[in-house]
């Protein structure tokens, strides 16, 4: 039976405390889903800088590249493989970001990030964090709202916005793209994607529902239920409890001999 332990508990007040749980909430990815809780004015502000300021020494990310044997849409990799994705909507306290990335690399597991520009713009040295703990980040439109929805000309500029701040930021637009508020594209969308140059846009078989926020147990459970080789699985930064799920999910997953990869590993 998976549990959730006292120390993960403890890490899930500290990475929490100060949190504004009761903040307005707001759709999100999915139907229904709430926007994660913004970090509260007491969170560390270190790091911050100007929007859009270019951030020295970031390790250039890699660009994103076309995979022959995969469709448009990306939901899963090869399921002869013993590993999966673990990706993650990147928005919301940066406090809980840095937990996560604590916990996975612990464990020797990296992590696909998809980055909401204005994050970003917020919060401009989590790509430096992502990258150089070896993790994949990419590109989860400008300002989080339902693109499939948005005249071609708005649709295209979520994109390209915050394929501009990837690229000031890390040299590169990000390796991956994933629609605001739908796990798939629409044709528009993909095909606005494809000229932006994401030959791909990456979806997801296995959806952990932490934004919910059920509780760390019922988010490893949603999980281990689903999940198989190459499945790629969604979860989101904000959510103190996916920081209390994820060593027991990763100590799951290495049980059942699944590795935790980043995308481009997954594919390659």
């Amino acid at each position: 039976m998976v549990r959730v332990t006292t120390t993960n508990r403890r890490g899930v007040l500290r990475a929490g405390a100060g949190l504004a749980v009761g903040g307005a909430l707001a759709a999100g990815c999915g139907a229904g889903q709430a926007a994660p809780p913004a970090a509260s004015p007491s969170a560390p502000a270190s790091g911050h800088r100007t929007a859009g300021a270019p951030t020295a020494g970031v390790r250039a990310a890699p660009a994103p590249r076309p995979y022959p044997a995969q469709p448009a849409q990306i939901t899963h990799g090869p399921r002869t493989r013993p590993q999966v994705a673990l990706t993650f909507h990147g928005q919301g306290d940066p406090g809980i970001a840095h937990s996560l990335l604590e916990a996975a690399e612990k464990r020797g597991a990296h992590l696909t990030v998809l980055a909401v520009g204005t994050w970003l713009d917020e919060h401009p040295d989590v790509a430096r964090r992502i990258l150089d703990g070896g993790h994949d980040l990419g590109n989860h439109t400008q300002r989080h709202i339902s693109i499939n929805t948005m005249a071609e000309a708005d649709a295209r500029k979520e994109i390209t916005d915050c394929a501009d701040r990837l690229k000031r930021l890390t040299g590169s637009i990000g390796t991956w793209f994933r629609p605001s508020r739908s796990p798939t594209a629409s044709p528009l969308v993909t095909r606005l994607a494809r000229t932006a140059g994401y030959p791909h846009v990456l979806s997801y078989d296995v959806d952990s529902l932490d934004y919910t926020r059920p509780g760390a147990a019922a988010v490893t459970r949603k999980v281990l239920a689903e999940v198989r080789g190459g499945s790629v699985v969604s979860l989101h930064f904000g959510y103190p409890d996916t920081v209390a799920a994820l060593p027991d999910l990763l100590h799951e997953l290495d049980r059942r001999g699944l590795r935790a990869v980043t995308t481009t590993e997954l594919l390659s």
